[in-house]
């Protein structure tokens, strides 16, 4: 099943598993009075279908090779793009706890993860949340130092066999790893999309690995 999630401006978003999205193509023409228009960008597809629905996807591990817009429903070149395997490192990151790690085909293949005490945000005031915002502070360096490290040697090791890189998890957090210059080339080719996680775990970087390599796509009406 896909999943969907509703997205600002209107509409809704569903992610697809490469080898559903033909299929999933299919039967969108088939709801929709079949498809008028399909448009193949070297960084989005967009299909047009007869009622007017649109469905735009932004291409993963772009570009494109093959564009231009056609006729009908012609989603090959793209289904064909997202179908190639691909080993994909992935880096997961709260200030919690991190995971990351290598994943071909939707599968962990090999992974580190690791997780810090990082306190709440205290209530007191004056010296006392002063000091507890210190001791907050150092414990999120202490975790996001650990996360550099791992990604250095797991990753930024191995980044000359990887075919993409996927990032997760808090924006902060990731924000903070980019001042590490040791991790500047795994930076550097980093997907756009960012993946929404729960706090960093073994179970969360098997699921992280699925919904790297699916396809989100935007549905909204005219």
């Amino acid at each position: 099943m896909a999943k969907a999630r509703q997205v600002s401006g209107g509409g809704r978003a569903v992610e697809v598993a490469p080898d559903r999205l033909a299929g999933w193509f299919t039967r969108f023409a088939e709801r929709n009075d079949g498809v008028r228009t399909t448009v193949l960008g070297a960084r989005e597809v967009c299909v047009t279908a007869g009622n007017g629905v649109t469905a735009t996807a932004t291409v993963p591990f772009g570009p494109l090779a093959v564009t231009g817009e056609r006729e009908g429903l012609a989603v090959e070149p793209f289904v064909a793009h997202v179908l190639v395997p691909r080993l994909i490192a992935l880096l997961l990151v709260r200030l919690g706890g991190h995971s990351l790690g290598l994943a071909r085909g939707g599968v962990v293949v090999l992974s580190r993860t690791d997780r810090h005490l990082v306190h709440g945000r205290s209530a007191a005031g004056g010296w006392s949340q002063q000091r507890f915002a210190r001791r907050r502070e150092g414990q999120a360096r202490t975790a996001l130092a650990t996360a550099a490290q791992d990604a250095f040697e797991v990753l930024v090791a191995r980044l000359s066999e990887v075919d993409a890189v996927v990032l997760g998890g808090d924006r902060h957090a990731l924000d903070r790893l980019r001042d590490d210059r040791r991790l500047a080339p795994l930076f550097a080719r980093a997907e756009p999309r960012v993946l929404e996680i729960a706090e960093p775990r073994r179970t969360v970087l098997e699921d992280a690995a699925e919904q790297a390599i699916s396809v989100e796509l935007v549905l909204r009406e005219t």
